[in-house]
This record gives structure tokens, sequence and C-alpha cells, in this order.
């Protein structure tokens, strides 16, 4: 394929190249970089047209809005990766992926990893969660043995096919073990080959520090959740406490449910949308937002006149 062709190819026909190293040089810098969560390719294409550097695929928000469950590990690898593979086609920026437990056992891991990476996603994020996993900020979760997480951060690592895709180890074990607990488990993670470590729900901003002085060295992941455990401070705070990397799974989410719910509501009772028109993309920007115009411009090559 030319790089004329490439490039004036839309998005979703694009080939991109190098993200793996980018990431991985994005997280060298000491400026924090923020991946905000998405789960379809409406939510993806905002997260990149807003101008942010990376996007991150919440396993929450794609159980929600592909099989209308919690994030309760109904999700099948099949599911999640029909979803990566959609989502991955229409960005250009480096794309994080939750990978949840792994799937099941190594060589479930060593799929996993395969096919991320062969859909585009730079970097598997992988818990030391019992299956069927919780989310991170609720109650219920079972820790897997920290000898089976080390094994499945060995497998990850040695299952990628280019040395710049990132391995990231989430530890659950600050709400039933503890702080040092986690912070222990996630140092054995480090030693198993994980590039960026990731305690999951701290419960204040002291706790957060000192996740950070114990790993002044290693690239660090704080998974902001609204109303969860951990206190939602800027960015700013983030960075200057030592974080290298924030994830903001549902933020698009909840703001999209809660003001759908909004619209539907008020067109039952109204009869009418007129009074929601100023927050809404009009007919143009909404098509605009997928590149309607190159795709149209490809076409047009071949003789297609509209």
């Amino acid at each position: 394929m030319s790089e004329t062709f490439n490039a004036a190819c839309p998005p979703g026909l694009r080939l991109t190249g190098n993200r793996h190293a980018r990431l991985r040089e994005r997280l060298g810098r000491p400026a924090l970089l923020i991946a905000p969560g998405c789960f379809d390719c409406l939510t993806a294409r905002l997260v990149e047209t807003a101008g942010f550097e990376a996007a991150y695929i919440t396993g929450s928000g794609v159980s929600m809005s592909c099989l209308g469950a919690p994030d309760v590990g109904l999700a099948s690898f099949s599911e999640v990766l029909d979803r990566v593979k959609r989502i991955c086609d229409v960005l250009t920026i480096p794309v994080i992926a939750d990978g949840d437990t792994g799937f099941g056992g190594p060589l479930n891991i060593v799929r996993a990893v395969r096919e991320f990476e062969r859909s585009g996603v730079s970097a598997i994020q992988i818990e030391d969660q019992e299956a069927p996993k919780r989310c991170g900020h609720e109650p219920g979760r079972r820790l897997a043995p920290p000898e089976e997480m080390v094994a499945r951060v060995k497998a990850a690592c040695d299952a990628r096919l280019d040395d710049a895709f990132v391995v990231i180890a989430r530890s659950d074990a600050r709400t039933s073990l503890g702080l040092q607990a986690a912070i222990d488990r996630v140092g054995r993670y480090q030693e198993a080959g994980a590039d960026v470590l990731f305690v999951e729900s701290p419960a204040s901003e002291e706790e957060m520090g000192t996740i950070c002085r114990a790993f002044p060295d290693t690239p660090l992941l704080v998974n902001i959740v609204e109303g969860g455990h951990t206190p939602c401070l800027p960015a700013g705070r983030l960075e200057a406490l030592g974080y290298d990397l924030a994830i903001f799974p549902n933020s698009l989410t909840r703001l999209i449910g809660k003001a759908g719910l909004e619209l539907m509501q008020d067109l039952k009772s109204s009869g009418t949308t007129a009074g929601h028109a100023e927050r809404m993309f009009d007919h143009r920007a909404l098509w605009s937002l997928f590149d309607y115009d190159a795709w149209i411009s490809l076409e047009a090559r071949y003789g297609r006149r509209g």
C-alpha cells in the first residue's frame, strides 16, 4: 500500500503504525498521560477528537454496552475482542485495553495478548483477581495467589510480538489485605516483567503518595472512578504525587447515560427534543466526527459520484 493512498483513507481503513513505540516513549516522559475510557467507536472518536494521546478500552463499559450487564466478569474473550478490533480501527492514537484476569489460564493470556496486539492494542492491563472478576471499586473481589498473577505477567510478557508492547499489572489487594500487601504484590509483578504497576482503589491522597514513593522509577497507573474509593484529584496533583498514567474508564459512560436519560424523559413528557438541540451534534457535525468527507472522497477515486 502506498503512503499516499494510506493517508487518503479515513481512520476506519487506515493502517496506523508505531503505536506501541509511541505509547512506551510517552510513558517515559515526566508529564502525566491521561487515557479516557471508551467502549465503542463513537466514544473512541470522542476521545481522539478531543486531543488525548491515548485511549483506554473499559471492560466495564464494554460489558454494559455490549451485554447490558455490570462489570461482573460476564463478557467473553470473543465479545471483548470484537469491540477491541473495531475501536482500534477508528483510532490513530495508542490504545490500552482492559484484559481483566487474562480470560483464563496462561494459554488464554498468551492468546489474548497476541490477538489484542494484532488488533492494534499497545498495552494490556491484567489483574490479580480470581474469576469471575469484579469492578475494582465494588465489594466481592477475590484475590488469586500472587504466584498465579506472577505467571500471568510472565505469560503476557513472553507472548508480545513487539517488545514495545506494554504490560500493566494491577493488584486489587488494597481493599481486603491492606495497602502494604498491595504494594508488595505489584513489586513481585514488576520483578516478573510488568512495565506499568497499578494498585487499585487507594482510599486517600496519603495512600496514593505512599504507592508513588514505593516505586519512584517505575511507571504507575491511577484509576479515577467518580464516586469510587479513590479521590478524584486533578491531573496536576496526580502528576505531582508521581503518577505517570491516569485512566478515567467510565466518565463518558456516566455522562452519556445520564444525559441520554434526561433527553428521553424530556421527549416523553414534552414530545420534542428542541430543548436539547444546542447540546447535540447537528447532522453534519456527527457525520464529520466519523470523517464523512474522507470516505466519500475515497469512494470518488473509483468513479462513484453522489
